[in-house]
C-alpha cells in the first residue's frame, strides 16, 4: 500500500475497499495492489491541484532544441549496435469510438486500404531491413482490445520483425454512494472495468514479464508513442543523444498551438521538471494554462 495520510473515515473506506477487491478473481493481485494504491493517493490528497505561484518555465537545459543534437554516425556498423538496444512500444488501449469505430483505434483505415498497425508495422520492417538489427514491436493493449489485436497481428506473420502484446492493468470502477466495485454489486460485464490510462505502461511491462525478457535480450531503450500518431517514428539523432549522454529519460515536446491547448506542458515545480497536464489546474487558471504565450510546449506522448 502507499503511504499516505488518511483520515479516519477513508481508512476505513480503504480497508472495506481492500475486502471487497480482494475477492475479484478476475485481476490479478498486482492488479489489486496497483488499484488501492491509485485510490489510497486519491483519498490522501496527494493528487492535489498545483501551486500556481511555484509554477516555473523550464530552463534550456531541460529543454533540448532538436537542431543541436550530434549527427548520427555514418558507420551503419554504429547505428546497428544502437537500433539492437531498442523496442518500439504502441499504445493500443483505446477504441476507436470517436473515430466511428467499433475496434480498437489502430485498426482504423488510414490511406490506400492500410490501417494505422500496417503503416507502423511497415515503418519498423523498413528500419530492420535498411540496418540488419532486429527492433521489435510492442502493444500494449487493453481488455477492449486485446482479444481483437490477437486476430489482427496474425497476419503479420510473415514480416521480419517480433511483434508482443501485453494488458494494461484492469480496475474496477467504484459506486459513488457507497465506495464498493461496480463488480461486486451486480454483473455489469466490461463497463464494470476500466483500463488506468498510458502512465499504467511502466508498471505492466514489470507485470507481464515483457521487461525482464527484454532486458535478457539485451534491449536497453523503449520508444513509446500513442498509436494512432504516424509521425511518431524512431529517430536515431534523439536515440544516439540518449545513449551518448546516458539519459534514463526523454519526453517529446513540440511549440504548443491553438490546437494543442489542452494538452500536457512541461513546468518545473519546486525544483524538478514535471508534466502539467488540465485536469491538476484550477478552474481559475485553466485560461492561462491554455496560452501559447506562457505555456510554449506541448507534450506530444513520444517518450
Amino acid at each position: 500500500m502507499a503511504t499516505a495520510t488518511l483520515s479516519a473515515a477513508d481508512t476505513e473506506k480503504i480497508s472495506k475497499l481492500q475486502s471487497s477487491v480482494s475477492g475479484l478473481n478476475q485481476i490479478s493481485e498486482n492488479e489489486k495492489t496497483g488499484f488501492l494504491n491509485l485510490v489510497t493517493r486519491y483519498l490522501s490528497g496527494e493528487a492535489q491541484h498545483v501551486e500556481w505561484s511555484k509554477i516555473q518555465t523550464p530552463t534550456d537545459e531541460v529543454v533540448v532544441p532538436y537542431d543541436t543534437l550530434a549527427p548520427v554516425p555514418e558507420d551503419p556498423a554504429v547505428t546497428k549496435k544502437l537500433l539492437d538496444k531498442l523496442v518500439v512500444l504502441k499504445l493500443n488501449g483505446g477504441l476507436g469510438t470517436t473515430m466511428g469505430c467499433t475496434g480498437p483505434k489502430s485498426v482504423i483505415e488510414v490511406r490506400n486500404g492500410l490501417t494505422f498497425l500496417d503503416l507502423i508495422v511497415i515503418q519498423i520492417e523498413t528500419l530492420n531491413k535498411k540496418y540488419g538489427c532486429s527492433v521489435p514491436l510492442l502493444l500494449m493493449n487493453s481488455f477492449n482490445t486485446h482479444d481483437d489485436t490477437l486476430k489482427i497481428v496474425e497476419k503479420y506473420t510473415n514480416s521480419n520483425i517480433e511483434i508482443h502484446t501485453f494488458n494494461q492493468s484492469q480496475y474496477p470502477r467504484l459506486a459513488i454512494d457507497n465506495f464498493t466495485p461496480l463488480p461486486c454489486i451486480k454483473d455489469a460485464g466490461k463497463d464494470g472495468w476500466y483500463p488506468p490510462g498510458h502512465g499504467d505502461v511502466f508498471p505492466s511491462l514489470v507485470n507481464s514479464g515483457k521487461l525482464e525478457a527484454l532486458l535478457s535480450q539485451g534491449k536497453e531503450y523503449v520508444f513509446v508513442a500513442n498509436s494512432d500518431n504516424l509521425g511518431a517514428v524512431v529517430d536515431l539523432k534523439i536515440l544516439n543523444h540518449l545513449i551518448n549522454n546516458k539519459n534514463e529519460y526523454c519526453m517529446e515536446v513540440t511549440p504548443k498551438t491553438l490546437a494543442d491547448v489542452k494538452g500536457g506542458t512541461l513546468i518545473s515545480y519546486e525544483g524538478k521538471v514535471q508534466l502539467l497536464e488540465i485536469a491538476q489546474v484550477s478552474d481559475e487558471h485553466v485560461n492561462e494554462f491554455k496560452s501559447i504565450e506562457k505555456f510554449k510546449i506541448f507534450n506530444t506522448n513520444n517518450l
